[in-house]
């Protein structure tokens, strides 16, 4: 227990130092009597003590700290300064400090006057560090359920989660529930958990004015910051039935189970590539199985080291954890091998029928004047492919399956095929390239992968997977299909995305129109928001059209809860407001950048007698008005000036007195100062002018002609401080993301407007 001469300070994210306990060399806990008691208040920080200042992440603050000290007496001040993955760190004036919730939970518990609140005797102690190892559970999507059916249960003839008094884990565990918001509102109204709600029910008539507090400013609607994304552990079953049963992979055990996540780096992670990923994800949690990362880098002339370095980093940005990184291309000395193998047994040829030729045969069943070529023959073309000479490249290989099924992709599929451009990986090593068809069974079956998942658009060469499994005589794999997720106004084809870039139609692949995880980001999605869309569309088989707009609704509740309030007004459309009885010298006031969550910090608002208003608002006055100016209070218009029909001034008085209810206008403002920021407000439209485009149509005539428009604007001057990714509203014009921050007057701030849920009007 820190000792009381520790005067606290700062928390931030560092190691954490030993904590100097007074009983830590005299006995272990079993050694203790039961009438061990906390220690006395020598041990309590004394009351003279500046508070501890506790720094957290803004988006997911401690709540369950935060009630815990409040309950106990022990001030903190709350610093939301980490960044995002970082643990909550308590220090002191020392240079000591404590970092995670637990820690710091142990030492509110011990230090307050509260004797009961870390438990009566040594046993009670070790009951409550139990609870607050359980207490996260209660935050997990895929437990939530469970771990309140199990407290439940704990308490049915129990007030109290240890003995008869209120402790720390009560408080925490309280805490943690509120803290999910909306789902733990619904459980609480129903009866399905009567004793976790009487127990709940009963700290919450208790400590309600204190506890209640800290809730309303730190736990939006749907949770702490954000809302609480499902897992496919609730969504991959039938939603209308909440009672069906999971999912479940075909012949899947516990432990033996390993899937894999195979894009080909041709592009970056899309937000179709993205239900795969958490989808392989899932089942490799679900199961405690492997999950492996491999690059299906089989053709060299699309792929590159830029594209594996960001969907590895996309990857990352899902939270997606895997065991392994492979690539195909670790297995091309044994793809080689057994392609020459297949030519041997006589179940592969080589072909030399140019393309369109043989595209036309597969169509109609007829068979290749190649096919019955000699063993010898086929080695010796086969020669030829692999140094790549004139007649090689004429040539590839092709699979002797049948060209009279009525599946086509059984009709003697491509093994492989030439290709002199350097591989980004081995170079100019090899000039032949095994196809997906032909290398992604052989590789599945080698790296010990149970079950491939793959999208229903592939169904039809289901048959032909297994059966080059069979011809290459390797262990069966099991697949299992989901739906591809699939988005209005929306181009998921790699090589369809990169004809916008390559012809300068966006910046890059990050660009915000783009569908992209680094993209959709960019335009201000957080990332809790995307993994929540994505695991509501759970496992299903069924094709599905998605709208964007349920996307960005889920957003406005994450970000709207938590992110700062700012004032602007348009540059090239704003009226100078002139208060006749206003402050003749300007004076400044402290004010909250978000009136419901201290965390968002403070700004500096200046108050004059001059003031800018959007023209809108503006025009939207008339003569002896009362208007509401936010922030500030009401005004009397008493004079209209224009030329030309156009209103060039407002003139009139502070009417602080007034009633805000009884005014029709409510309007932002900006003082009249140098101070003001440049910024540029930039708003997007979808690529492609079509919802859905036909497999026939070609996307180059569904061009959107205005994809993005920059509206300049002022901004109030604390806008200065914004941080490149920060997410801010504009009030009465919705939210942006910052791209990029203030450097000098002369340059604008970028913001990219974040849609919001609403259907948004076309920039055309």
């Amino acid at each position: 227990i820190p000792h009381p001469g520790h005067q606290p300070c700062c928390l931030h994210d560092c190691t954490p130092q030993s904590e100097p306990t007074a009983a830590a060399a005299a006995a272990s806990l079993s050694g203790l009597g039961d009438d061990w008691t906390p220690p006395p208040p020598p041990y309590a920080r004394p009351s003279s003590a500046p508070s501890p200042v506790t720094r957290t992440v803004q988006e997911s603050p401690p709540i369950s700290i935060i009630c815990a000290a409040k309950v106990a007496g022990v001030p903190l001040t709350i610093d939301p300064s980490l960044p995002a993955g970082s643990a909550p760190t308590l220090q002191f004036g020392s240079g000591e400090s404590l970092h995670g919730v637990n820690p710091i939970l142990h030492y509110i518990a011990r230090c307050t006057s509260l004797s009961s609140f870390s438990g009566l005797n040594a046993i009670e102690f070790g009951h409550v560090v139990e609870w607050l190892d359980y207490a996260p559970t209660l935050l997990s999507g895929s437990e939530f359920e469970n771990a309140c059916s199990f407290v439940d249960g704990y308490l049915a003839s129990r007030t109290f989660l240890v003995s008869h008094v209120l402790t720390v884990s009560d408080i925490t565990v309280w805490s943690n529930l509120a803290g999910i918001g909306q789902r733990w509102d619904s459980l609480r109204k129903s009866k399905k958990y009567q004793n976790l709600v009487r127990w709940f029910n009963s700290i919450d008539a208790e400590y309600k004015d204190t506890l209640n507090e800290i809730v309303s400013a730190y736990v939006g609607k749907r949770g702490i910051g954000k809302s609480p994304a499902p897992s496919f552990k609730e969504k991959v079953h039938d939603s209308k039935d909440p009672s069906a049963p999971e999912v479940d992979l075909p012949g899947a055990k516990v432990g033996q189970v390993c899937v894999r996540f195979a894009p080909e780096p041709s592009g970056y992670l899309h937000i179709g590539h993205a239900k795969a990923a958490l989808l392989n994800k899932y089942f490799a949690e679900r199961y405690e199985g492997r999950l492996i990362v491999r690059f299906d880098d089989t053709n060299p002339s699309k792929e590159s080291n830029e594209f594996v370095e960001n969907l590895l980093k996309d990857i990352e940005t899902l939270g997606i954890k895997y065991d392994a990184v492979t690539y195909t291309s670790d297995y091309f000395p044994k793809l080689m091998e057994m392609a020459e193998s297949l030519i041997k047994q006589g179940k592969a040829y080589i072909d030399d029928t140019p393309k369109e030729q043989m595209r036309k045969e597969r169509m109609d069943g007829i068979e290749s004047r190649c096919r019955n070529n000699t063993v010898e023959e086929n080695l010796s073309l086969w020669k030829e492919m692999i140094n790549g000479t004139e007649r090689g490249m004429q040539c590839c290989v092709r699979g002797k399956l049948d060209m009279q099924d009525p599946n086509k992709s059984l009709r003697d599929p491509v093994y492989y095929r030439c290709n002199t451009d350097p591989h980004h990986r081995v170079g100019s090593k090899y000039k032949v390239y095994p196809t997906y068809d032909f290398a992604c069974p052989f590789v599945d079956a080698l790296e010990g992968v149970t079950h491939a998942l793959r999208s229903s658009e592939y169904h039809d060469r289901n048959a032909q997977y297994y059966r080059i499994l069979q011809d290459m005589g390797l262990r069966r794999v099991e697949i299992y299909e989901f739906s591809r997720l699939n988005m209005v106004y929306t181009l998921l084809s790699k090589r369809k995305l990169l004809w916008f870039v390559q012809n300068k139609k966006v910046e890059d692949w990050t660009d915000p129109r783009f569908p992209t995880v680094q993209g959709i980001v960019r335009r201000g999605l957080k990332v809790e928001a995307l993994i929540q869309f994505i695991l509501q569309q759970g496992a299903s088989k069924n094709l599905n059209l998605m709208e964007w707009d349920k996307l960005w609704t889920i957003n406005k509740k994450i970000v709207d809860p938590v992110c700062a309030r700012h004032t602007a007004v348009l540059k090239d459309q704003r009226v100078i407001f002139t208060l006749i009885n206003g402050p003749e010298k300007p004076f400044v006031r402290i004010l909250p950048r978000h009136k419901k969550y201290e965390g968002a910090g403070k700004k500096a608002t200046t108050f004059t007698n001059r003031i800018w208003l959007d023209y809108a608002d503006a025009s939207a006055v008339s003569k002896g008005e009362e208007v509401t100016l936010m922030d500030w209070g009401n005004a009397i218009v008493k004079e209209i000036k224009m030329e030309s029909g156009v209103i060039t001034e407002l003139v009139g008085e502070l009417h602080l007195e007034g009633s805000v209810k009884a005014t029709k206008l409510k309007t932002t403002w900006l003082a009249d100062i140098e101070e003001l920021v440049p910024l540029s407000l930039v708003e997007f439209d979808y690529l492609i002018s079509k919802k859905k485009l036909e497999e026939d149509e070609d996307f180059l005539e569904n061009l959107n002609p205005c994809t993005r428009r920059e509206t300049p604007a002022l901004g109030d001057a604390n806008m200065r401080n914004l941080k490149r990714g920060e997410i801010i509203q504009i009030e009465r014009k919705g939210y942006y993301r910052c791209d990029a921050p203030f450097i000098r007057s002369s340059k604008p701030v970028l913001l990219f407007a974040i849609p919001d849920g609403r259907q948004q009007a076309s920039l055309n």
